[in-house]
């Protein structure tokens, strides 16, 4: 604040009781300035002046701790604070007159130049200034400081708005704020479009990771997933290989249990081949073997002393009998000297075979027949030996199978399932001597085979 002299101002270098009524007539051209006067500096803490020697009140809603000046800021109108011991702004110095203080409802008077100029005309004295009669500013007795001198601006202590000096622009009191008065407000929370934003933000961030990590797992788990792929090929690799071994095994147990006798699956792939014959008054066994006949029905071959009455007594219809059925059937061609036969018959039926290969000695055999009448007998035993062409009769075949009178005819069997031979007799008053005519024998001389 800056106390001037201006209209209605008393002489410079007197007090303010010093100005009388009585020489505002006497005052000089209102258009003369009058000398320089001295400059006051409001206090730079915003505090009201204080007589000397008393503590300075503090300012109403700021707290009792000293606030210590601000440097001085260039280009604003705070003045620079007083060094120690220097006299205060405001304030009578001892031996000079009393300055008056600034009212809180002054307002500037127009002016005319730096100065201003005297009362305008018709305007009463103390109008724009101080009047004359008005008592100087000044402490009164009784009263604080504080309430002598109010801080401007409202009771929080800011400053208000006005005229840092006559004739300036209005402008706050103390630009920049004052040092050590509370700073502005925080700002406020965030807008929802920035919160939402920030979500939104955070959001993605978490699915990124996310997907990175699924990424990452999809990935590791491919690389087990072929991993695994790569073992089960292997090992279905290697189980094929075994695979492999044991068929080829297989096939060769199957050769050697075929190789193996097994009278049980010889007998029942022979029988349904094997016959009763009746011819007359004699019973004995007949076998169908090899290809149909030509005309339809199948070949079979017996004994010619089985059929040898009725072949002899110019008949040639014997019969085929197997359980509870009867083929009749003829006799086509016989060989007395080689004891065999061949008949004929319409009905069809499953032709053995024939063996290639010569029997040895030691090899087991099954002799299928009908001893005493009995069908579908099975004995079994081994080639004792293999007696050639004795007396001109034709090889024989030896062996110790069990037969009677019935079996003749039957066919003596392999483990292969072919027939190697023709039961004909059995020595009388022995045992376990039984004979064969060979199947090439019989094959040769009708052409069957």
């Amino acid at each position: 604040m800056t106390a001037g002299y201006g209209s209605g101002d008393g002489t410079p270098g007197q007090g303010a009781g010093e100005a009388a009524d009585d020489r505002w007539p006497e005052r000089p051209e209102a258009s003369r300035p009058g000398p320089l006067p001295p400059r006051f500096e409001p206090p730079a803490l915003g505090h009201p002046p204080t007589a000397p020697g008393q503590p300075t009140p503090p300012a109403t809603g700021f707290p009792a701790t000293p606030i210590q000046p601000a440097a001085p800021t260039p280009g604003f109108g705070s003045a620079l604070p007083a060094p120690p011991g220097a006299p205060v702004a405001g304030m009578p110095m001892p031996g000079q007159p009393a300055v008056p203080s600034a009212r809180t409802t002054w307002s500037p008077p127009a002016t005319g130049g730096q100065w201003g100029s005297g009362p305008a005309p018709g305007a009463e004295p103390g109008q724009g200034g101080w009047s004359p009669g008005e008592p100087a500013a000044g402490p009164v007795p009784g009263q604080s400081p504080a309430a002598q001198h109010p801080m401007p601006g409202p009771s929080t202590g800011q400053p208000v708005a006005g005229p840092a000096y006559p004739g300036q622009p209005a402008g706050p009191a103390y630009p920049g704020g004052q040092p050590g008065w509370p700073a502005a407000p925080p700002a406020g929370p965030a807008s929802p479009t920035r919160r939402r934003r920030l979500a939104v933000a955070a959001l993605a961030a978490v699915l990124a990771v996310v997907a990175g990590v699924q990424a990452y797992q999809i990935h590791r788990l491919g690389d087990r997933l072929a991993a695994t792929d790569r073992r089960l090929a292997e090992a279905q690799n290697a189980d094929g290989a075994r695979f492999d071994g044991l068929e080829k095994r297989a096939e060769a147990l199957e050769k050697e249990v075929g190789a193996a006798f097994n009278p049980e699956a010889v007998a029942a792939a022979v029988l349904p081949s094997v016959f009763r014959v009746r011819a007359g008054e004699f019973t004995g066994t007949a076998f169908a073997i090899g290809k149909p006949a030509s005309g339809g029905g199948a070949n079979l071959l017996t004994n010619f002393h089985v059929v040898e009455s009725v072949w002899d007594g110019g008949g040639r219809q014997v019969f085929l009998e197997r359980t509870d059925q009867r083929f009749p059937a003829t006799i086509v061609k016989v060989d007395k000297a080689k004891d065999i036969a061949q008949l004929r018959t319409t009905a069809k039926f499953a032709g053995l075979v024939a063996a290639r290969t010569p029997v040895k000695s030691g090899q087991q055999i099954v002799v299928v027949g009908a001893p005493l009448g009995l069908q579908d007998s099975v004995t079994t035993g081994v080639v004792s030996a293999f007696r050639k062409d004795e007396g001109g009769s034709g090889p024989v075949i030896q062996f110790d199978a069990p037969i009677n009178p019935g079996n003749s005819g039957g066919p003596v069997i392999n483990g292969s399932k072919e027939v190697v031979g023709i039961a004909t007799a059995k020595a009388r008053d022995a045992e376990g001597i039984g004979l064969a005519v060979p199947i090439k024998t019989a094959c040769d001389a009708f052409k069957l085979c």
